[in-house]
């Protein structure tokens, strides 16, 4: 079965990229969650956070934006000495703030609505054949993280921005000689039909 270059040898990565990665996600809380996480992310491997993610769950409060938007400096010692997650301040606090701004734009209209509008709901289908062809970041990765940023988010540079795109499956940059390609792109047709 031939997979993106990306994917393993690790069992947790090769199921991530099997079930996960590139699905189209169009839920506000699963989003913000993710975005939190490749904010994590800046700096490690995704492995390094894949084989956390469920410490981060369970030390986020299981990523409730409108509980952690209540977080204050009790709950960011607290978080400093967990163990089981990136103890990083910067994106402790940042994450915290976050979840603030998510509230603001949940009210406004759904944090999903502001990213999938980029998309006009509809994901895009690249066809990479290569892994040297996906691009790190786009004008569309550049333009969402300016506006992110204006809206108060951190940690979501154009770079996080892009891969945060292509794990909730806003774009399909499953190489076209990878199984998961056709499979997500039949999953994105059907959400929009």
């Amino acid at each position: 079965m031939e997979r993106c270059g990306w994917a393993g040898p690790d069992e947790i990565y090769l199921k991530y990229h099997d079930t996960d990665w590139g699905v189209p996600e169009y839920d506000s809380r699963a989003l913000w969650e993710k975005l939190v996480l490749d904010g994590f992310q800046a700096g490690l491997s995704w492995l390094t956070i894949l084989k956390k993610r469920e410490n981060f769950r369970s030390a986020f409060a299981g990523f409730q934006p409108d509980i952690v938007a209540e977080w204050g400096p009790v709950e960011v010692e607290r978080l400093l000495a967990d163990k089981g997650i990136i103890r990083h301040r910067g994106k402790i606090e940042a994450t915290i703030a976050n979840a603030r701004v998510w509230q603001n734009l949940e009210a406004r209209g759904g944090f999903d609505q502001f990213l999938w509008n980029y998309m006009g709901g509809i994901p895009l289908q690249n066809s990479w054949k290569t892994l040297e062809e996906v691009p790190a970041f786009t004008p569309l990765s550049t333009q969402i993280s300016k506006d992110l940023k204006k809206e108060g988010f951190r940690f979501c540079g154009p770079t996080i921005v892009y891969a945060f795109m292509q794990a909730v499956g806003m774009v399909n940059d499953h190489l076209v000689t990878c199984h998961r390609h056709a499979e997500v792109a039949e999953i994105a047709l059907a959400k929009t039909r």
